[in-house]
């Protein structure tokens, strides 16, 4: 089957084609503002990119099935086209995962604000380790997997559930066209505010999601997360707490970080499971391990979790661009991270403090993704970027969207965070925040670099440590 991807450098995107390609499906794609990883993931499956969106060329490609990214809208003359001719069907991501990657599978399906690609990667890796061989569909790119895809031929297929809207024509939430049999919910805040009104709006489309779980599944869900608390659990279907409170089913216990990594104990309902220690820093990610290994151990069939090791937490390394390291020299650490929702942003500065306690961290921020570029999380933005001892303010990303009022004003951030003991830079372009990071470099001793962004920063991360490699400041 000749299938064409419409927007296929999205991670999802681009991790379904693999799946596709691994099934022997003929696949290519559209898209702009193409750039690694994905795009290197692509080409070394063999599949076919094209820059830029034509009509004419995706006519000459004459496909059997077009696959529409949910990025994309009215007005693409690719999608105006399709609309036009009747003779080739076009369906969205999710829908064709539900028909061509879940079924007669038994989906683990990963939801929450925050952490659905480490806790969906860490679940696929640990029934990987146990021999299930899962398939699983992650929108990143694993360290320790062979790819964010694989068809696999267990029952177990791990997927990320994501809240948001399927495609310009199917405005329900992805996660409702999977048919879990295990859910995770990780946690639950406001996000995603072009697309959910308010934080009610979000709690009812995963009401939504809860509603097509099976009896025989199970709703595995954090305990300590109060906005979750007021959805579950559920009457028709197996509901387990995961948390640090004493109510939870699945408790994390004696959590302490460092330099070297984190370490914490896992109690099943009152008995020892695990001690765990490993390289990743933060709360947050001991959760997601938590999460993930109660999730494996039902897929894989255990009545009594406690029975499914999880030794191999100890030499799991994570997912690019999450805290991922991309320069160190004695006096300087330069780091990427994908967060962009501030609670996701303190949570991994609170985690850097521990992992480079003799470290001032300076935090670039590029306002790209909806959620980040919008005025909603302003102070919330600010209040997280304060726990960075310098921030360095990108611009707006494609601030015409948006009214003034609307819109993120990094202006008043900038000041916000000086008042609260940041130093803090707002600035028009990335090129001026590399340009200043270069001086920065120059006056300064050392510390730790981090850039905050779900899009290319422009590539100036990638240029700093370009910077250092040909020693043109204190590398």
């Amino acid at each position: 089957m000749r299938i064409y991807f419409i927007g296929i450098c999205g991670t999802a995107m681009g991790n379904v084609a693999c799946l596709l390609r691994e099934q022997g499906d003929t696949v290519s794609g559209s898209d702009a503002g193409i750039y690694p990883p994905m795009s290197v993931v692509l080409e070394e499956a063999g599949i076919e990119i094209f820059e830029g969106f034509d009509a004419d060329r995706l006519a000459r490609c004459s496909p059997d099935l077009v696959v529409v990214g949910n990025a994309m809208s009215r007005g693409n003359p690719e999608v105006e086209w399709l609309l036009e001719q009747t003779a080739i069907p076009f369906v969205s991501l999710p829908e064709l995962c539900a028909q061509r990657l879940l079924a007669e599978r038994s989906p683990v399906v990963i939801t929450g604000t925050h952490g659905k690609t480490t806790t969906s990667t860490l679940t696929a890796y640990l029934l990987e380790t146990a021999g299930q061989q899962p398939g699983w569909l992650i929108g990143g790119v694993p360290l320790d997997l062979p790819g964010g895809s694989h068809l696999g031929s267990g029952s177990a297929f791990v997927i990320e559930g994501d809240e948001y809207d399927s495609a310009f024509f199917d405005k329900r939430s992805k996660f409702i066209h999977y048919r879990p049999r295990i859910a995770v919910l990780n946690n639950l805040e406001f996000d995603h505010a072009d697309i959910f009104r308010d934080l009610v709006d979000v709690e009812r489309t995963f009401q939504h999601f809860l509603r097509i779980l099976p009896g025989a599944g199970y709703a595995l869900y954090n305990g300590d997360d109060a906005n979750l608390a007021a959805l579950l659990p559920v009457s028709w279907t197996q509901c387990l707490r995961v948390g640090t409170g004493e109510e939870n089913d699945l408790r994390i216990t004696d959590f302490s970080d460092g330099a070297e990594g984190s370490k914490f104990s896992l109690y099943w309902q009152g008995r020892h499971w695990a001690q765990v220690e490993w390289s990743l820093h933060g709360i947050f990610n001991a959760r997601n391990a938590s999460m993930a290994a109660l999730a494996a151990a039902l897929a894989a069939g255990y009545e009594d979790p406690t029975g499914f090791s999880l030794e191999a937490l100890s030499r799991f390394r994570g997912i690019a661009r999450r805290q991922d390291v991309l320069y160190a020299n004695d006096e300087w650490t330069v780091l990427e991270d994908f967060a962009h929702h501030p609670t996701a942003i303190a949570g991994a500065l609170v985690a850097l403090r521990s992992a480079y306690p003799d470290r001032s961290i300076h935090a670039c921020f590029e306002p790209r993704s909806n959620t980040a570029a919008g005025a909603h999380f302003q102070e919330a933005f600010t209040e997280a970027l304060a726990l960075a001892d310098c921030a360095y303010l990108g611009p707006v990303h494609r601030a015409e969207r948006m009214s003034p009022e609307e819109r993120l004003d990094t202006a008043v951030m900038a000041n916000a965070l000086i008042d609260k003991g940041c130093s803090a830079q707002h600035f028009p372009s990335n090129q001026a925040v590399l340009n200043q990071l270069k001086e920065t470099i120059a006056q300064d001793p050392g510390g730790l670099i981090v850039f905050f962004t779900n899009g290319s920063f422009d590539g100036i991360q990638h240029s700093l440590c370009e910077n250092f490699e040909l020693g043109c400041d204190s590398a």
